[in-house]
């Protein structure tokens, strides 16, 4: 764990590209790597035009909060899309009206924003798109399961 005050400047912070399926497309910037900050994560990532970063989702344990930098887009939610802009903050509770997706809706410029995120472990995040949960315990991989391969408490003992 990190017990010192970090100040470091965005152009120092070295971009990791993650695109591995075709409507998902990020590059993002760890200013809290997560293995040294243990209450807190802290990114800024930037999307590229016509893609999303993750689908959509909600969390169990951990609220998510987003600062648009620079950009235009979509937010998916529960309640329906919403336009996000450059200067929106943007909150999603811990719980299924939290469910968010931000989409890039520019054909040529990148949407950019910070991301802010409580890092409660473990947590559960469902994907309703999808039908699936995932758990994620930090400093362990992630599991996802989809949900039509639910289970009696007891079978199988």
């Amino acid at each position: 764990m990190n017990d010192e005050i970090l100040i470091i400047n965005e152009e120092n912070l070295i971009g990791k590209r993650k695109a591995e399926h075709q409507e998902y497309e990020f590059v993002k910037y760890e200013v809290t790597p997560r293995k040294d900050f243990n209450q807190c994560y802290l990114a800024i990532y930037e999307i590229p035009p016509k893609k999303a970063n993750y689908p959509y989702h909600y969390h169990k344990a951990n609220t998510e909060a987003f600062y648009i930098l620079s950009g235009q887009g979509i937010l998916k939610t529960y309640k329906g899309d919403r336009n996000i802009q450059q200067g929106d903050i943007i909150v999603c509770p811990p719980c299924e009206a939290g469910a968010h997706k931000i989409i890039n809706t520019s054909t040529s410029e990148s949407l950019k924003y910070i991301d802010f995120d409580t890092k409660n472990s473990p947590d559960i995040i469902h994907y309703p798109d999808s039908d699936k949960v995932g758990i994620i315990l930090q400093g362990e991989s992630s599991t996802f399961f989809k949900n039509a391969n639910k289970t009696n408490y007891y079978e199988g003992e």
